[in-house]
C-alpha cells in the first residue's frame, strides 16, 4: 500500500490534472445520471461501440479531453476553454464581466462555447446538421462543461493563475496547476479505503471504468448527491426564467439551423461575427459560473498573494529565499477538503452535463412528432430533469 501511495503522489499531478482526471471524473458522473435512451445516441455520434458485454456502448471519459488537445492544433479554439473579465482581478476585485465587459472577443469564451455547442447539437437532433459537426460540437460540451466549473478557468487575471508561481506541499508550482492536479492528487489519495469495493447501486458501478478515480466517485454518489446535497441536486441544474432573464433571452440569437450549424469549420468565423447572449432557461451557463468565479476572491486566489512577501517585488530589491508562498496547509488545501470543494464542483458539472444532454436526446416517445415546438421543449425539459430522482438501490 505504501508504494501505491508513492506512485499516486507521483503520477497523478502530472498526468491527470483538471485536463484529465477531473473532466474524466466529470464525464462518468455525467453519464451516470444519463436518461435510458441517451446513451446509445451518444454513442452513435461518436461512432464508437465496447466490444465488452458488461460495459456500457461507450463512454464519456474517454473523449473528454479532446478539446484540449484540439487546442493546440486549431489556436482559434483556445480562448474558449475560459473566459476572463477586464475588471476581475482577484482577490481584490470580483467581476463578471463588470462594466467594461469581457476580455478579448465577446463570443470566443467558454459560456458562449457551451451555448453554441449545445445549439450546434439541437441542430443535429432537428437534422440541419451532419454527424461530423455532432461528434466534435459534442466532445466541446463534454470539455467545456467540466472547465466552466474550475474556478480559475473564469478569470483572466494572470493567465488564470498560470503565471503565479507558489508551492505545494514544498514543490514549486503555479497557482492553476495547483487547482489542475495537486488539489486532485492529495483529494484522491485520501479517499476512505471503503469506497474501493462496488456500492449495492448496479447503475452506478456500470458506468465505472477500473480508473484510478473510481472511489472518489463513489465517495461523491454516496456522501454527496445522494445524502448531504440530495435537495440542492435539484437547483444545480434550473436556470432563471425567461422572464427573469430577459437581457439574456434568446431573442436576436441566430436561428440554430443557420446555415453557420451545418459545417464546424465555420463556427470559429461564427463566434467572430455574432455578439449573442448565453443563457436561456435551460442551459444557462453565466448563471452556471458565477458563484463559482466568485470563489475566486473568496478563497481559490489567496490574498497574500498580493502582500508582502509575496506580492511583485521591484527588480532593484532582493527576492527573500523562500518567496513563494505554500499552499498545502489547513487554511488553504485543508479548507477545501473540508468543505468538499472539489467534490462539489465536479458533482454540479456532471449533473449539469448529464441534463444538457437528457435534454437533447431523450426518446420523448410515441406522439413526440405531434407536439408543437413549445409542447415538445418542454417535453425535453422535463426529461431532461428525470436524473434528479436518481434511485439510491
Amino acid at each position: 500500500m505504501k508504494l501505491k501511495v508513492i506512485y499516486l503522489a507521483a503520477l497523478i499531478p502530472r498526468v491527470l490534472g483538471w485536463g484529465a482526471a477531473g473532466h474524466e471524473i466529470v464525464a462518468t458522473i455525467a453519464q451516470i445520471h444519463l436518461h435510458p435512451s441517451v446513451l446509445p445516441v451518444i454513442c452513435d455520434i461518436l461512432n464508437y461501440t465496447s466490444r465488452n458485454p458488461n460495459e456500457p456502448q461507450c463512454h464519456l471519459a474517454p473523449v473528454s479531453t479532446w478539446a484540449d488537445k484540439l487546442k493546440y492544433r486549431m489556436r482559434w479554439s483556445a480562448a474558449m476553454h475560459y473566459v476572463g473579465a477586464n475588471d476581475d482581478y482577484p482577490s481584490e476585485t470580483c467581476a463578471f464581466p463588470g462594466e467594461h465587459g469581457w476580455a478579448g472577443s465577446t463570443d470566443i469564451n467558454v459560456l458562449a462555447g457551451v451555448r453554441n455547442v449545445t445549439s450546434l447539437l439541437d441542430a443535429w437532433v432537428e437534422g440541419y446538421s451532419s454527424d461530423a459537426t455532432a461528434e466534435e460540437a459534442l466532445k466541446f460540451l463534454i470539455h467545456f462543461m467540466g472547465d466552466l466549473h474550475m474556478p480559475l478557468h473564469l478569470t483572466g487575471r494572470d493567465r488564470g493563475g498560470n503565471s503565479v508561481k507558489v508551492r505545494f506541499d514544498g514543490r514549486q508550482t503555479n497557482l492553476h496547476s495547483a487547482w489542475d492536479g495537486l488539489l486532485i492528487a492529495k483529494t484522491l489519495r485520501n479517499v476512505p479505503r471503503k469506497y474501493d469495493r462496488p456500492l449495492p447501486i448496479p447503475s452506478l458501478e456500470y458506468n465505472l471504468r477500473g480508473a484510478i478515480y473510481d472511489g472518489f466517485i463513489r465517495q461523491i454518489m454516496w456522501e454527496g448527491i445522494l445524502h448531504d446535497w440530495q435537495d440542492q441536486v435539484p437547483a444545480w441544474l434550473a436556470c432563471p426564467s425567461e422572464a427573469d432573464q430577459a437581457s439574456s433571452s434568446t431573442e436576436g440569437y441566430p436561428h440554430p439551423f443557420s446555415y453557420f450549424f451545418q459545417t464546424w469549420r465555420y463556427i470559429s468565423d461564427y463566434f467572430r461575427s455574432t455578439s449573442a447572449p448565453t443563457d436561456d432557461s435551460t442551459v444557462c451557463p453565466h448563471y452556471w459560473a458565477q458563484p463559482i468565479h466568485a470563489m475566486n476572491c473568496e478563497f481559490v486566489w489567496p490574498k497574500a498573494l498580493d502582500e508582502p512577501p509575496y506580492s511583485n517585488l521591484d527588480s532593484a530589491r532582493p527576492r527573500p529565499k523562500s518567496p513563494y508562498l505554500e499552499l498545502d496547509t489547513p487554511e488553504y488545501s485543508g479548507y477545501i477538503a473540508e468543505n468538499r470543494i472539489l467534490e462539489r464542483l465536479m458533482a454540479q458539472a456532471g449533473i449539469r452535463l448529464a441534463g444538457i444532454l437528457n435534454w437533447l436526446f431523450a426518446d420523448l416517445g410515441e406522439g413526440a412528432g405531434n407536439l408543437s415546438p413549445v409542447e415538445r421543449a418542454e417535453a425535453r425539459r422535463r426529461v431532461s430533469e428525470l436524473f434528479v430522482s436518481f434511485p439510491v438501490a
